[in-house]
């Protein structure tokens, strides 16, 4: 019988020591997990400047309301001062105080709170009521580049345009407050521990805001003089395909993005639309002729009969009969669909290479 209660003895030793020696971190950090809690912190989202680093999209500082319900001792009287300050009813609130969870954020109407709001709720020092850092976006030129920047729900998400194509490089990693709590709630007289949040990355455009400025310029001149259904404009370096301006109209601010439709929001026209230069591309063919040497202004000669046949298809010059015997200067100046469609035929290998899409990292 001692040997029995001697091996025993000697299993639960065994077995303390296993488990204070090997298990140790494990079970430390299953019991933390029980009597903590984190009050989240947001972090601030990455970011947008232009090729000289001028801020296009920013964030704002502001706060936002959290509950810790057990923490709570006269529920009636807090919901009711909260309910008061926040504009809401007594039973919209009581849903929040009340609530069976460890952590509540009151969402929506405790969410981006101006300054004056927090204010006063700090001033109630309220127990289990907590005021906790977020960051709101922020564009600090309104319209311009708006369809482009795109803009961020209330949860700070991207929604579209940029916002939405580089949202996981501008989202950061939320921080918190670790505190320890009972099991009934009760805040522990330990210290808190601050985990910091990581920031977003920052992401630089090829737009120059100065010549952004410009173009929104002379696009809401247009619009002022026109009244079009819609208009848009693009700048780009030739030299390196970089979008240097682009907007469109209508467009919206994306600071209040929620005041506008649907279809103002998602049509970003240059993206978006297709458009059809006419016989402006003469132009791109003539000079791409020329400097391939199929043609030469002066000296090549052409006659425009009124009418020739490609394939199956007939094309017709836009001046009845034609415009006759011509040099290719006059070609140009006359804008003769016929010439200028045996050019094109001559070049076709330039014109495919040119006419390969330009591509640009916007949704």
């Amino acid at each position: 019988m001692f040997l029995i209660f001697l091996l025993l003895f000697i299993i639960i030793v065994l077995r303390v020591f296993y488990v204070q020696v090997f298990d140790y971190k494990k079970l430390s950090q299953l019991a933390s997990d029980l009597w903590s809690r984190d009050l989240p912190i947001e972090a601030s989202r990455g970011l947008i400047l232009d090729r000289n680093g001028v801020v296009l999209a920013d964030n704002l500082t502001t706060t936002s309301l959290v509950l810790i319900p057990n923490q709570i001792k006269d529920k009636e009287n807090t919901t009711k001062q909260l309910a008061e300050i926040l504009g809401i009813t007594y039973e919209e609130m009581k849903e929040h105080v009340y609530k069976e969870t460890s952590i509540e954020r009151v969402h929506p109407e405790g969410r981006r709170l101006s300054y004056e709001i927090a204010d006063k709720i700090e001033a109630l020092h309220l127990e289990g009521v907590y005021l906790v850092k977020e960051s709101k976006r922020y564009y600090p030129y309104g319209e311009l580049l708006a369809h482009v920047l795109g803009y961020v729900g209330i949860d700070n998400q991207g929604l579209s345009g940029l916002e939405l194509q580089y949202d996981e490089y501008l989202t950061g990693e939320a921080g918190a407050i670790k505190y320890f709590s009972d099991a009934k709630g009760n805040k522990l007289e330990l210290n808190d521990v601050y985990i910091k949040p990581q920031d977003g990355m920052n992401i630089q455009l090829t737009i120059d805001i100065n010549i952004q400025q410009s173009l929104e310029r002379e696009l809401n001149n247009v619009v002022e003089m026109f009244d079009p259904d819609m208009a848009l404009a693009l700048v780009m370096d030739p030299k390196t395909g970089e979008i240097l301006g682009m907007s469109s109209r209508p467009t919206f601010d994306p600071n209040h993005y929620q005041d506008y439709s649907t279809e103002v929001l998602s049509r970003n026209l240059p993206i978006w639309a297709t458009y059809e230069p006419g016989s402006t591309q003469k132009i791109i063919t003539t000079a791409a002729a020329v400097e391939e040497g199929v043609v030469d202004l002066f000296k090549d000669e052409f006659t425009d009969t009124g009418s020739v046949q490609v394939d199956t298809a007939r094309i017709k010059c836009w001046k009845a009969g034609g415009h006759g015997h011509q040099t290719f200067l006059q070609v140009l100046q006359n804008s003769c669909n016929l010439v200028e469609q045996q050019e094109i035929l001559s070049i076709m290998k330039i014109l495919l290479n040119f006419q390969r899409k330009n591509v640009v990292d916007i949704n």
